[in-house]
């Protein structure tokens, strides 16, 4: 999957809420770290409730605190980013 710009650089700004130092340095490397770890884009909120539901053990927990989860990256124009990590 081929992340645009806008992911890539909240990905990099953000990376450090999720990991305890940074895993990539440079666009080029986010990239090849968010297609390695398979990170997904979802278009909206229920999306990313509807996912994390589905793939991970999120059963006893409300949609906002799904929303504030260390893996989900909220993208400027609205999308969100999961990276398992």
């Amino acid at each position: 999957m081929e992340f645009d710009d806008i992911v890539i650089k909240t990905f990099l700004e953000d990376q450090l809420k999720l990991f305890p130092e940074p895993v990539a340095e440079t666009e080029e490397e986010a990239q090849f770290f968010l297609e390695d770890v398979c990170a997904i884009i979802c278009d909206d909120k229920n999306d990313v409730i509807e996912y994390v539901r589905d793939e991970m053990d999120a059963s006893d927990l409300s949609d906002d605190q799904i929303l504030e989860l260390e893996e989900v990256f909220r993208i400027p124009d609205g999308r969100y980013l999961i990276v398992e990590g």
